[in-house]
Parts: C-alpha cells; structure tokens; sequence
C-alpha cells in the first residue's frame, strides 16, 4: 500500500492547489529539487556506508510489493516437511529442497539433511534473524536520517532564494520568480520529509516486525523433523 499511499498524497495535494488556481507546473524547480534533494541524499551518503545504501536500495521493492509472509502457510509447509523426515528420514527432505521458496527454511532443511546438530542449526538460524533485524534497522535509520536532514537543506533552499530575490530588488519583474524558489524548496522538503523519506522509514520497521515471527516460527519447527 505503500505507492497507493503515496499517489494518494500527492493527488490530494496537486488537486488542492489547482482548485486554488495553481498549476502543477509552477511546482517545478530544477534548483531547488538539488538543494533538497540532493542535498539530502548527500548527507545521507555522509553518514551511512555504500554496504547499507545498497541494502537499502535492494529492499525498496519492499515498499512497492512487500514480501508475501504466510504463518499459515509456512506451519503447513513445516507440518507437511516434517511428516515426510518421520516416514521417510532425512535423506527424504534432500530432494525437496530445491521446491523450498524460503530461503531460511531451505537453509535450515540443507542442514538437517547435512547431519548438523539441532543445536548448531538453532545457533546459525537464529544469529541470521537477529542479523537480518539489525539490516533492516540499518535501513530504516538511513530514511529517517533522510527525513531529519530534509528541513535542513529546505532552510538552505529557502535562503538561497531570499539571497537571490534580495540582488533583485531593483528589478521587479524578476523579483517574483527568484522567491518562488524559497517557497518551492520549502515544499519540497515538507512534502520529501513527510510523504517519503520518514513514511518509508516506518514502513520497513514493520517489515521487520512482520519477519522476526515468521522466521521464528520456522526455527521452532525445523526441529520437529527429527
């Protein structure tokens, strides 16, 4: 719902300015979107590695088709693995890995098949769930310093264009253009901060609240194999 919500915004805010007679395109302002914008992501990079970007930009598909986490589907994946291991024994869950579509499950299947001990295996998956669950904090630490460097860069917009109104004062037919730039960059970082950069922040905490009992619950019942 995340891309739902965003049109919804910004269809809600364009709309309300054309109805007071503005037009979309008086939005525009190429100088202003790299103050803020660019200004923002600059500082962003300042602070976090490339490793953390790259995870980042890897799970923005998240944000536009989240992860499908079935808990119901996922007990009777497990109930359905661990009927075959009893029957048939370990060396029976071999040729099923390949069909697993949870890389966790499949990791964790690959080790019971391997002969680990249910302790090892309990160890490794359960120190990849507190590892995933630091990534993904990592990623939301980056939107929301995103979201807190934005009204920075819109006060640096916003100067940058009284500056330039003020070298303009004894041309007033030019007056009017160089202090849209203050007031179009002060948009841009209200609607960047509020709209993107801390929504999406937000949004993927709640991935990572959704994952941790979903792969939690694998961990628990890939022991029932044995």
């Amino acid at each position: 719902m995340s891309l739902i919500g965003l049109l919804l915004a910004l269809a809600a805010i364009l709309g309300g300015n054309m109805i007071e007679g503005g037009h979309p395109s008086a939005l525009l302002d190429l100088p202003a979107f790299l103050i803020v914008i660019g200004g923002t992501v600059g500082a962003a990079l300042t602070q976090f590695p490339f490793s953390v970007v790259g995870k980042t930009l890897k799970r923005f598909k998240w944000l536009i088709t989240p992860l499908r986490l079935d808990m119901l589907e996922q007990a009777q994946l497990l109930e359905t693995l661990a009927g075959n291991a009893r029957r048939s024994g370990m060396l029976a869950l071999e040729g099923m890995i390949d069909d697993i579509k949870d890389p966790f499950l499949q990791k964790g299947v690959q080790m019971m098949v391997d002969g680990y001990e249910k302790t090892k295996i309990h160890e490794v998956l359960e120190n990849e769930i507190e590892f995933e669950q630091e990534d993904i904090e990592q990623t939301v630490k980056f939107y929301e310093a995103m979201g807190g460097y934005c009204p920075t860069m819109g006060i640096v917009g916003a100067v940058f264009g009284l500056i330039h109104a003020m070298g303009l004062l004894a041309a007033p037919d030019k007056l009017g253009g160089a202090l849209s730039v203050a007031f179009i960059a002060t948009i841009y970082v209200v609607s960047a901060a509020n709209l993107i950069f801390l929504p999406f922040g937000h949004r993927s905490t709640s991935f990572a609240h959704q994952h941790r009992p979903y792969k939690e619950m694998t961990l628990t019942g890939i022991p029932c194999f044995l």
